[in-house]
């Protein structure tokens, strides 16, 4: 730490839950978008099974932040030991570690501790920095117990929808068609408004209305963190529809020697009391599975088929014809 006064903070909640299934929930970074409300995106950078680097893009206080950090695992105690290479502001030094206490078979109790600093000790910042630890902890870990308290119907209500068009025309137009959301309701009759703030280089607020087959319409938000150079969007929904509890995602533009592929990535957690809402009297699990895929994959696919006819037309009108 830092010479600036460390400041502690230690939360923790009872999970009706093996302790093994909440320690499972917390080491793998990679299912954080989904599990951890906060988290937008996280971005393995080294892992060998006890040391974790990544970098991650979180929502703090209403606003994107990032940074890199380290974590040491043990799994036989069931901690993790966490800090901030570069912390990133207003702290100047950030740590902790989270800790799984095996109650019982099915029962466990989940602590998380946090240690930071702030530059002088400033008294804004201090505020700033211990509201933002507060409220995304109490979120953490409140829907980390929700999540684990479904372990045993989990792997019914994760959902990954993939699709991909082939285009053969530049990658940068690809991208570039899937950077400028903004533009979408232009070409996409269904959605209605998509308003987007980048106050940040790469980092975009995107705001929908869609309207569905039955006439209503839905907004979400999400926040994207776009990478360029390596061909990729990377989003996560930070207000969803109905029947989705989590839905985290990537737009990836991969070129080759003959073309390119675009391809759409979803993640989803699902709802499964809004199953009935949404879908009708005795809709089950598998039609709600079913409806999710087509509706993504459906409205995924018309993005692509756009971004391809955007990248194609432009090569179609640089050659001459004769």
């Amino acid at each position: 730490m830092s010479g600036e006064r460390v400041q502690h903070t230690s939360y923790s909640v009872d999970v009706a839950a093996p302790a093994g299934v909440v320690y499972a929930l917390i080491a793998d970074t990679t299912q954080w978008p989904l599990f951890v409300p906060p988290s937008v995106h996280v971005e393995r950078l080294d892992f060998d099974g006890t040391r974790d680097r990544f970098g991650m893009w979180a929502t703090a206080n209403g606003t994107v932040t990032s940074w890199v950090s380290q974590r040491s695992l043990d799994p036989r105690r069931r901690t993790i030991d966490f800090h901030q290479e570069v912390p990133a502001p207003p702290a100047t030094a950030m740590g902790g570690r989270w800790a799984v206490e095996e109650l019982g078979p099915a029962r466990s109790r989940l602590h998380l501790v946090h240690r930071f600093a702030v530059r002088d000790d400033d008294p804004a910042g201090a505020e700033w920095l211990t509201r933002a630890t507060d409220t995304n902890s109490r979120a953490e870990l409140d829907q980390l117990k929700e999540t684990a308290e479904l372990w045993a119907k989990l792997d019914g209500l994760l959902l990954t929808v993939e699709e991909s068009v082939r285009v053969h025309g530049p990658s940068e137009l690809v991208y570039d068609f899937l950077y400028r959301a903004g533009d979408w309701p232009v070409h996409l009759p269904e959605i209605t408004r998509a308003d987007v703030v980048e106050d940040r280089q790469g980092v975009q607020l995107l705001g929908m209305d869609t309207r569905g087959a039955d006439g209503a319409t839905e907004t979400s938000e999400s926040v994207r963190v776009c990478f360029p150079h390596a061909g990729r969007i990377v989003f996560k929904q930070t207000r969803t529809p109905r029947l989705l509890a989590a839905h985290t995602g990537e737009w990836a533009v991969d070129p080759d020697e003959t073309g390119v592929t675009a391809v759409a990535t979803h993640q989803v957690l699902l709802r499964e009391a809004d199953i009935e809402p949404v879908l009708g009297p005795g809709a089950d699990l598998a039609q709600a599975r079913d409806h999710v895929r087509r509706t993504l994959g459906g409205a995924s696919t018309r993005v692509l088929h756009l971004a391809r006819r955007h990248a194609e037309t432009a090569v179609r009108t640089l050659i001459p014809q004769r």
